[in-house]
């Protein structure tokens, strides 16, 4: 027989039981479906990281105070130690940096009109906006004079502007921020609301400078951003960074006083926790795919044993044994492969699924699809081997026989 007279007979047998073909099928069908809606999570998850981690800057480091050293020794952040002019011994002296931003922030209540609302106030200055990936939509950004000169200027985020302005134009409006007017140059384009541990599109840019005398009342930085030349620098610059600013302020090296958070452990370790996960989601899917073999196994034995008298017929009338063993490793192999093909559609249907009704983000890749398809394939094969393998060596005359 023919390799196509061969399939022909094969889905003529699967057609002659069609209820139970595609019970048989349902184990790889939910097998299928699970592995490429698990894996599409996973990779969902992976690229929510890679998002936040553009968004806060892949090559950018933060500089924190730390604990203060003494007789009282209080939590992070309680040792006031950076100052406007580390940033410019930063740069001095950290070859392996490109480009130093300071932060001073506080919540503060903002005013235009009869509307106001709470937001994050942020003082920085004008390579903030570039190392942290924020673009300006609308206006224009502040500039290096605004920040010497302590100009009362504000960059607002897309939710701050709703809240304050409704569908209103804000350039060159005048807001309250604690009781002192600020003007609008600009707003800054969405980010995407809730992303990292604060809302980059609810909050407001100011000068530092401005924000230190007239906002804080302070003399102190609370972080400083550090943006190294390049990722593959960012260690480098972490290490220049803690080096020089202890020298600076005459710190031993095993003072608290200073921290660095570096993106670049945060990303390995968000990496290796999402790749941990993703292949425990996929190994527990898989599971479904195996119990669906086992099945299609089963189901194709009890089909040798029902059919053992039309084996006995074929072979009487000429089939070799290849032609029965390729007759039922095919059947085998379709079955597989329609319940991969359906599991593939119920697999993109799970992930859309995700994405509209939960907080999850799932993302499907083809490779997930070819490589849960091609499973399938390989399971219909190996579990259809034992019962082609069986119907192969019946005795024609013993399966003539049988009744």
């Amino acid at each position: 027989m023919t390799i196509f007279e061969t399939m022909q007979v094969a889905f003529e047998g699967i057609s002659a039981n069609k209820t139970r073909s595609i019970l048989t099928a349902l184990g790889v069908i939910i097998g299928v479906a699970a592995v490429i809606a698990m894996l599409a999570i996973g990779n969902g998850a992976k690229q929510q990281t890679e998002e936040l981690m553009e968004r806060i800057g892949t090559n950018v480091i933060s500089v924190f105070p730390g604990r203060q050293s003494g007789r009282v020794s209080g939590g992070f952040g309680s040792a006031q130690i950076l100052k406007p002019d580390d940033l410019d011994y930063i740069l001095a002296n950290c070859p392996a940096v490109l480009a130093v931003a300071p932060e001073v922030s506080s919540n503060s209540q903002v005013k235009f009109a009869n509307q106001n609302t709470n937001t994050s106030v942020l003082g920085t200055t004008p390579d903030y906006l570039i190392m942290r990936n924020y673009s300006v939509e609308r206006g224009r950004t502040f500039y290096a004079e605004d920040v010497t000169e302590f100009a009362q200027v504000a960059l607002l985020g897309p939710t701050t502007v709703t809240n304050l302005f409704g569908e209103a134009n804000p350039i060159g409006e005048t807001i309250k921020i604690r009781g002192r007017n600020y003007e609008v140059i600009g707003v800054l384009k969405s980010k995407g609301a809730g992303s990292g541990w604060s809302d980059p599109d609810d909050q407001i840019i100011i000068p530092y400078t401005t924000a230190m005398r007239k906002l804080a009342g302070t003399r102190y930085i609370r972080s400083i951003n550090v943006q190294a030349k390049s990722y593959e620098l960012l260690n480098d610059a972490q290490t220049q960074v803690d080096s020089a600013l202890r020298e600076k302020h005459d710190l031993d090296a095993e003072s608290e006083s200073i921290r660095i958070m570096n993106p670049s452990e945060f990303m390995a370790s968000m990496e290796q926790s999402n790749k941990t996960f993703t292949m425990l989601l996929a190994s527990i899917a898989s599971i479904s795919l195996i119990v669906g073999g086992i099945g299609i196994m089963n189901i194709m034995l009890v089909s040798v044993t029902e059919r053992t008298r039309e084996i006995g017929i074929r072979m009487a009338l000429g089939a070799r044994r290849r032609d029965v063993l390729l007759q039922f490793l095919i059947e085998s192999l379709i079955l597989s492969l329609i319940g991969g093909l359906i599991g593939v559609m119920l697999g993109f249907l799970a992930a859309y699924l995700v994405n509209k009704f939960s907080d999850f983000q799932s993302l499907v890749v083809m490779s997930s699809v070819f490589m849960s398809f091609g499973f399938a394939a390989i399971v219909g094969v190996v579990f259809g081997i034992s019962p082609a393998y069986k119907a192969s060596k019946l005795d024609p005359i013993d399966a003539l026989r049988y009744e």
